[in-house]
């Protein structure tokens, strides 16, 4: 899946990853490859990142935001 994570100021993150885990605003959720499309608002908290290469795993701190999945193609609009 390609994810993007984007501030008003940067793109934080692009790239291809094998699991996405988000801070919604009722809880954590995770997105997998061939995930229903969908559009969600995002509480304060940790997305976590597991990229497809060499499953590494990074953290990024948002503040909220609004997700949208499509295609396996995610992007966050993160505060």
């Amino acid at each position: 899946m390609k994810l993007e994570i984007i501030t008003p100021e940067t793109t934080i993150f692009s790239g291809e990853v094998q699991l996405v885990q988000l801070p919604g605003l009722d809880g954590l959720f995770e997105i997998l490859n061939n995930h229903a499309p969908m559009i969600a608002a995002l509480g304060k908290g940790r997305v976590k990142v597991v990229s497809s290469a060499d499953k590494s795993t990074e953290y990024f701190e948002i503040k909220g935001g609004v997700l949208e999945v499509k295609k396996n193609k995610i992007i966050v609009l993160a505060d």
